[in-house]
């Protein structure tokens, strides 16, 4: 029932403001579309919500056969105004109607993930002291590592999967992963045995589209290499649908490895009585939105009031070699908004937040300390196997050990160096190209603020005498 109106609409939702990343869409026959229902869909393209709406009312009001196309695109247009009850109001018309209209079980899910966050944005209203502290001991800190991109095998299309269930995939960096009070990644793409993508069309150019799944028969691997906390919030955690990745959140949960990503998914947990909650962002509506500061500083307050420290991770910027460095301003990657990480990073440690961590760019990026609290802007690629580009900067990676005061404070830091070998085998650098790169960014991008990196990979802060 979409019309060429509707396909200009999705794209420019698409690649212009931060709706869904992939939908397909299929121009069939179906009614004339009334005067109103033409009219909204034209301020749709024009980025006028507000007019779209009164368009589409009118159209629902005066009984038009084409009623049920027009509540499905007025949700388009509350969706780009962030009235995610009145998104779910009208495609759960749409649901009744049609049921099996394209896109709709997919976005209408992700509507309600957002309509979800209301509860925990009200808990940020309160401008008083949080109530809750733990009792910690004067001295308290907390050691944790993080690393960048990880998707271990992937099973779409054939032949990306390594041998014997990638058993022994992190034999040679598991020892320094373990050795940390918690252990964080970011998952590219879903760990299910079901679901199916709509992200790629069959006829696709070789390597014009990436979807991954890795199947259930991996995930055991990230726990025994001492994985305690992943992100799906990224543009592949949806490559197969909701129903897998809730499915890989269940799978996580089996192996007592905390999540964060779709809105309303937080990862919360104990550290040495501290309670620390751990939220992922990303640069589309299918995760907390990266695009939108206010909604996530008042996500981190609210988060604020029932956690001692707050750790914020993101998936945006642009990718590939060229993005090496973190640019002032709005970054873009062919023509997709991939946010403003400074002010995004920024904004969210004023509101409360006592670390950021990113990832996105596929490569390492530097690191800065702001208000007494780190930022890492890119992690890079750890352990991306089978589907990734790996030559030159891309294959680097890093260990990045992280301590914090009780009160989030940035204490020190260390960086590991790794590498990929073969289709993808995270090994131990000895060459510290990580450390060297990390380094040379930080100084290039960030010259008052970067960090002041060591020979050794160990971290301070700028102002900190060097060892």
């Amino acid at each position: 029932m979409s019309t060429l109106f509707t396909l200009i609409v999705f794209w420019t939702l698409t690649v212009q403001a931060n709706a869904p990343e992939q939908v397909e869409n299929v121009v069939s026959e179906g009614p004339t579309h009334s005067e109103a229902h033409q009219a909204g869909v034209a301020l749709l393209h024009n980025k006028r919500p507000k007019m779209a709406v009164l368009e589409f009312e009118r159209c629902i009001s005066e009984q038009q056969p084409d009623a049920i196309d027009c509540r499905w695109e007025m949700g388009w247009a509350l969706w780009l105004q962030g009235d995610w009850d009145g998104v779910v109001t009208q495609w759960t018309a749409v649901q009744d109607a049609d049921p099996e209209r394209q896109g709709l079980k997919r976005y209408l899910a992700q509507a309600k993930d957002n309509q979800g966050l209301k509860t925990l944005l009200a808990k940020g209203r309160n401008t008083a002291a949080p109530t809750y502290k733990s009792p910690v001991p004067p001295g308290t800190t907390v050691r944790l590592r993080a690393v960048g991109d990880l998707m271990i095998g992937t099973d779409f299309p054939d032949g990306y999967l390594p041998e014997n269930h990638a058993k022994g995939i992190f034999a040679d960096v598991s020892d320094a992963l373990r050795d940390a009070d918690f252990t964080f990644g970011n998952l590219e793409g879903p760990i299910c045995d079901t679901g199916k993508t709509e992200k790629c069309k069959p006829n696709a150019p070789a390597g014009s589209c990436y979807a991954f799944r890795s199947p259930s028969s991996l995930a055991p691997r990230y726990q025994e290499s001492g994985f305690d906390v992943m992100s799906t919030a990224n543009n592949h955690g949806g490559d197969f649908g909701p129903a897998c990745r809730e499915e890989t959140e269940a799978h996580l949960d089996k192996l007592n490895i905390a999540h964060t990503g779709r809105p309303g998914d937080i990862a919360s947990i104990q550290i040495n009585g501290l309670k620390i909650a751990v939220i992922g962002f990303h640069t589309a509506r299918s995760s907390h939105f990266l695009g939108d500061h206010e909604t996530a500083a008042a996500l981190v307050r609210a988060l604020g009031t029932d956690h001692d420290l707050v750790l914020v991770s993101f998936h945006g910027g642009a990718e590939g070699r060229k993005a090496l460095h973190v640019p002032i301003g709005k970054e873009t990657f062919y023509g997709e908004d991939r946010g403003n990480l400074r002010e995004f990073t920024h904004t969210v440690i004023d509101a409360g937040a006592d670390l950021v961590i990113g990832h996105g760019p596929h490569v390492l990026r530097g690191a800065e300390v702001y208000n007494e609290r780190l930022i890492l802007y890119s992690l890079g690629n750890f352990a991306t196997y089978g589907r990734f580009n790996l030559s030159g900067v891309t294959g680097i990676g890093a260990i990045v050990e992280v301590t914090m005061a009780a009160d989030g404070t940035f204490v020190h830091g260390k960086i590991i160096p790794t590498k990929q070998v073969d289709a993808g085998i995270p090994k131990m650098d000895d060459e510290g190209q990580g450390i060297d790169l990390i380094r040379m960014l930080s100084s290039e991008d960030f010259p008052s603020t970067g960090i002041s990196v060591a020979q050794d990979g160990s971290f301070a802060a700028p102002s900190s005498p060097q060892p």
